[in-house]
């Protein structure tokens, strides 16, 4: 088992994450930041998925596990100052060498710990975009250091054959970001979708980082075309689902889209699309994170670029 990272050195990262609250620059229209708890009352949970795969629930995206006799595989790894807390529940599992960790896209909550995992000795994989936007810097923050980059990157996919079953990491159209992957284990029947798919809340789209509402949609089509009924999906954000969630986070999408064309129609600015809030009446499900999706929306539509 490999020693723990001396917390002092996680502290003094903290500051550096603790700013960077998601804040997604849609041409011109900033989402409000959200605000995150202080980390020390951040607890970690584990939940077990499906034959080895768990997946841990913290601040910020879902984080895979695959554990076996052949090592153990992350998905995504929150805010470097969480990585002792994660490493505690991962070894409330095993004991097992950590050897690759998989970022799903590039934002900070889920590739905030890299440099952490790499310096215990995991091997980071990504598509070759996450790599690219680390290295410029997103969201205004500076490029990422040398040690959190992913040294394996891929354009289309790459398979890992450990503990007992073929691991599917597979690019997806330019959805949430230019650089989203789903990870899929093929004996135990598991989907991690990251931010593409989420059941607390609409679909984001970054278009500053590359995102597409119809990326988004084709890749919504993905998954349901490709799961099976018994398929358990690991949301970037949310609980574990199976399809017919998928299904729902699709045709919201698809509403959206047909009242925000509406106001398109009738000659409304984004700023004017916001204020209509065309998205009121399903709030109460979807959450009131709509400025997340009515930018991408928006674009789509009226075939505008982002400033």
């Amino acid at each position: 088992m490999r020693p723990m990272l001396p917390f002092g050195f996680l502290a003094a990262t903290s500051s550096l994450f603790q700013g960077a609250m998601a804040q997604e620059d849609a041409g011109g229209f900033v989402p409000q930041a959200r605000e995150r708890p202080p980390w020390e009352t951040v607890e970690i949970t584990t939940h077990h998925v499906a034959g080895n795969i768990y997946y841990l629930e913290g601040e910020g995206g879902n984080i895979g596990l695959s554990v076996g006799e052949d090592g153990i595989i992350i998905i995504d790894d929150q805010f470097a100052p969480l990585t002792e807390k994660i490493l505690a529940a991962i070894r409330t599992i095993s004991s097992a060498e950590i050897r690759f960790l998989i970022n799903t896209h590039v934002h900070d909550d889920h590739v905030g710990g890299n440099e952490n995992f790499a310096r215990l000795g995991a091997r980071i994989i990504a598509h070759e975009n996450v790599r690219v936007r680390m290295t410029e810097g997103i969201r205004g923050n500076p490029p990422s250091q040398k040690g959190a980059l992913p040294i394996l990157t891929f354009t289309e996919s790459v398979k890992l054959h450990l503990n007992g079953e073929e691991v599917h990491v597979f690019r997806v159209p330019p959805a949430h970001t230019d650089g989203d992957a789903y990870v899929y284990f093929t004996e135990s029947d598991v989907l991690h979708a990251g931010d593409v798919f989420r059941t607390n809340g609409y679909p984001n789209i970054d278009v500053g980082n590359g995102g597409t509402l119809q990326g988004t949609l084709d890749a919504l089509q993905l998954t349901i075309d490709m799961l099976g009924p018994d398929t358990k999906i690991i949301p970037g954000h949310g609980v574990v689902s199976t399809r017919e969630a998928v299904v729902e986070l699709r045709n919201v999408a698809l509403e959206v889209l047909e009242r925000v064309s509406r106001l398109v129609e009738a000659g409304m600015t984004l700023q004017e699309v916001i204020e209509a809030r065309p998205t009121a009446d399903l709030d109460a499900r979807w959450g009131e994170r709509w400025d997340r999706l009515l930018p991408g929306v928006y674009y789509a539509v009226t075939g505008e670029a982002p400033d």
